[in-house]
This record gives structure tokens, C-alpha cells and sequence, in this order.
């Protein structure tokens, strides 16, 4: 079998230069899907026997290694099991959740909050390997790599892109120093040339324009411009109420309000897995009472639906609830959230109710072209967002709820 057979040609380059060259830190970062973990969980297990080798010449019994990532979910989704599954590899925890491989310890930690900064505070460590390392936390990213300090110890990160600002493009990936010995590789989802040429041509067709393309597809880190929903075609996507088919379910976003505007929003869905707005209520300057007075109309006429919303405003939700509303709170991720909107945008699963916008309360047409990047964060501009808010609660959290697995019957 040909190596050819194994890595693609980027991952073959990757390999040739964490062999051959000199470095402190390797990162492969770019396009999802683009073959950047495979490489880096293999060279992953060459680095715990170089590390062993080290640890025998310095004559440390157990030498230690950090796994980091956003959490033990992604951590075993994306590196145990994918070796699991490859090497048959049989991994046994201790309670704090370490595991031996090759004579190495491996002490996991989970960068996405401070908290991961527990784990690993005052140990030394012969490396790390930082699995999406774009979403770790900065103190926790520099007490990962403070923490690296045997002799010969390396640094192995791999990262979806993000905000041209971030700290990892920034401080690492850009650092052309030689004496920082960096190495760091771009990846687009072309380089992955073991993906079924389907899936590569529907990715393309699929992803959102703009930032969402950029990234996901190019592997670039850019910062969003214009329009955040700029698939979003009047034309095709207002359609009248005649044409709106059968729906299977209903669902409602709410983002709540007083100085700026509150938006309560419905949406249906059918069996094929289009949005449809059928309903939309915004207004400023009232008090709770009235909001609860609008669903409780929403559920006299749709049912027993949930609401998801805005947890910034908890006594809003117990009210709710307290009303007998199924109120949650809503998943609130915004660069998520907007993508699973923009997608069904795309991909042409989103509709408004044409008699939704002609309404004297409806806000929708004004935001959805008012909604914009903010070019320095990387995030939307947090003005004319009511109405787009309360519906990407409603879509984002809709599309992710756990499983009811008490729903099943056997």
C-alpha cells in the first residue's frame, strides 16, 4: 500500500515537515472537512513515542502530555474515537480522567472556559495537542504552552478559521520568526481529496455566502462584510399564505424588549425540511403582560408549542412558564446560530408568510436587510436585531434540542 493510499497530498507535506523540520508548534488550520485532524491524530501518536524516547533519556518514569479541548465530547468525538476506530485503540481513564498510551500520560483539559486551567496548573508537560484551538480560551492557551516545558517538548494545534484579529492568527500563524519555530499549513476542503466529489459539490452549493463560504470552504480567516443574511432573496422566499403546504410542527422564537423592540416569532415546518414564518409580533415599550397575552393567541391557535427564549431575561421565561407556557432557553450561539439560518437560506428551506410582512407590527424586511457585520469583531452589529434574533433563537435551538428519547416507543 502507497502512502498515497493514506494522506492526501497536503497531509503528506504536513507529514514530511513534522519529520524533517524543526518546531516548537505545528498548525494546520483552514476549510472544515478538510483532512487537517487525521494528519494531526497520527502525528499525535508519533509525538508520544518521541516523547517516550525524551522521558528515557531524561529518566522520568512517566512523562506527561496534554489533550486539550472545548470539551470531553469534542475530545472523544474528534481524536479518541477517530483513533479508536482506525487503531483499535482500548483507552482506560483513571478518575481524573488521564490514560496511558505508549508510556505517556495523558492528562486531558478543556479549554473553552478558565475553568480547563485547573487541570493541568503546575504540571510539566513533555507537549500538547490543542483540538480546536481557535475556540480556546487565551489564558488557557498560554498556560497550555507555559506548561510545555520538558526538554523537546512541541505543540500540535488544529483550528477551523476564525476572526483575522483572533489571537492564534495573530501571535502564532502569522509569527514568521525563525527563532519562534512555527509551523503552520492552510487547508482548503479541496486539499481533501478522499471526499466523496458529491458531498465536496453539495458543501459548496450549500454554505451560506460570505464569511460562512470563506471559512468553511476556503479555509480563510476573514472577518464578515455587508449583509449577514445576504442569501436572503425577497423574490423567491416571500411566498403568499395559499402557498404555504401542510406543516408538521410549530415552533416559536423570543427575544424579549422594553427600550428596544420585543419579537415573538412562528415558525412551521414540513416534512421536507423547509422554515416557514407564519407569524411575527414586534413592538416596543410593553410590559410582560402583554407578551404573555400574544402567547398564549400562539398557543390557542398552534397548540402546545415551545417558546425559545432569551434566558437574559429569566423572570420573563418563570413567567412564562408560570403561565403554562413551555417556555425554554433558547441556544443563544450567535456565529452557530446565524450559519444554521443562513444555510436553510442557501439551500433555499426558508420562507416568510407574505401577509406576516405587510403587517403594521412586523419588522422582519427592515432588519434582515439592516442586519450587518461588524468587520472588527467578527460578529453582527448589535443594532436592528429584534426580530432576527427571535427567529434565529427559534430555528438554532429548534434544529439542536436533545433527543426526548421517552418519545420512542420500543
Amino acid at each position: 500500500m502507497a502512502i498515497t493510499d493514506l494522506y492526501t497530498a497536503k497531509q503528506i507535506q504536513v507529514w514530511h515537515a513534522a519529520l524533517t523540520q524543526d518546531w516548537r508548534f505545528l498548525i494546520n488550520h483552514g476549510a472544515k472537512r478538510s483532512g487537517k485532524t487525521v494528519v494531526d491524530n497520527d502525528i499525535f501518536l508519533a509525538e508520544l513515542m518521541r516523547v517516550r524516547k525524551l522521558a528515557d533519556r531524561d529518566g522520568t518514569v512517566t512523562p506527561m502530555y496534554i489533550l486539550a479541548g472545548v470539551s470531553s465530547k469534542t475530545i472523544q468525538n474528534n481524536i479518541l474515537q477517530e483513533l479508536s476506530n482506525k487503531y483499535a485503540f482500548d483507552f482506560r481513564f483513571d478518575k481524573h480522567n488521564s490514560f496511558m498510551l505508549f508510556g505517556v500520560k495523558i492528562v486531558q483539559t478543556f479549554h473553552g472556559s478558565i475553568a480547563g486551567l485547573g487541570a493541568i496548573r503546575g504540571m510539566t508537560s513533555y507537549g500538547a495537542y490543542i483540538n480546536e484551538a481557535s475556540l480556546a480560551n487565551e489564558e488557557v492557551f498560554e498556560e497550555i504552552k507555559d506548561r510545555c516545558s520538558a526538554t523537546g517538548a512541541r505543540i500540535i494545534c488544529d483550528t477551523n478559521p476564525d476572526n483575522p484579529q483572533h489571537y492564534l492568527k495573530k501571535n502564532y500563524i502569522d509569527n514568521k520568526k525563525p527563532n519562534a519555530r512555527i509551523l503552520s499549513f492552510h487547508f482548503t476542503l479541496n486539499d481533501n481529496t478522499f471526499l466523496d466529489p458529491d458531498y465536496m459539490a453539495a458543501q459548496k452549493v450549500g454554505t451560506p455566502s460570505g464569511m460562512f463560504y470563506d471559512r468553511s470552504i476556503l479555509g480563510l480567516w476573514v472577518s464578515g462584510e455587508g449583509a449577514v443574511y445576504r442569501d436572503f432573496d425577497q423574490r423567491t422566499m416571500v411566498i403568499p399564505r395559499s402557498k404555504v403546504p401542510s406543516l408538521s410542527s410549530y415552533y416559536v422564537g423570543v427575544d424579549w424588549g422594553y427600550e428596544h423592540k420585543g419579537s415573538i416569532v412562528v415558525f412551521g415546518q414540513d416534512d421536507f425540511g423547509n422554515v416557514y414564518l407564519v407569524e411575527e409580533h414586534t413592538s416596543q415599550y410593553k410590559e410582560i403582560d402583554y407578551w404573555v397575552e400574544v402567547a398564549k393567541k400562539i398557543r390557542a391557535k398552534y397548540g402546545n408549542v415551545i417558546y425559545w427564549a432569551d434566558s437574559a431575561r429569566p423572570e420573563h421565561v418563570a413567567r412564562f412558564q408560570n403561565e403554562g407556557l413551555d417556555c425554554r432557553n433558547a441556544n443563544k450561539a450567535v456565529l452557530s446560530g446565524i450559519e444554521e439560518v443562513a444555510k436553510l437560506m442557501k439551500q433555499g428551506h426558508f420562507f416568510v408568510v407574505g401577509d406576516v410582512t405587510e403587517e403594521k407590527d412586523s419588522h422582519f424586511l427592515d432588519e434582515i436587510y439592516e442586519y450587518v457585520w461588524d468587520e472588527k469583531s467578527g460578529e453582527p452589529v448589535k443594532k436592528n436585531d429584534d426580530v432576527v434574533d427571535a427567529v434565529r433563537y427559534a430555528i438554532y435551538s429548534q434544529l439542536h434540542k436533545p433527543v426526548e428519547f421517552s418519545s420512542f416507543k420500543l
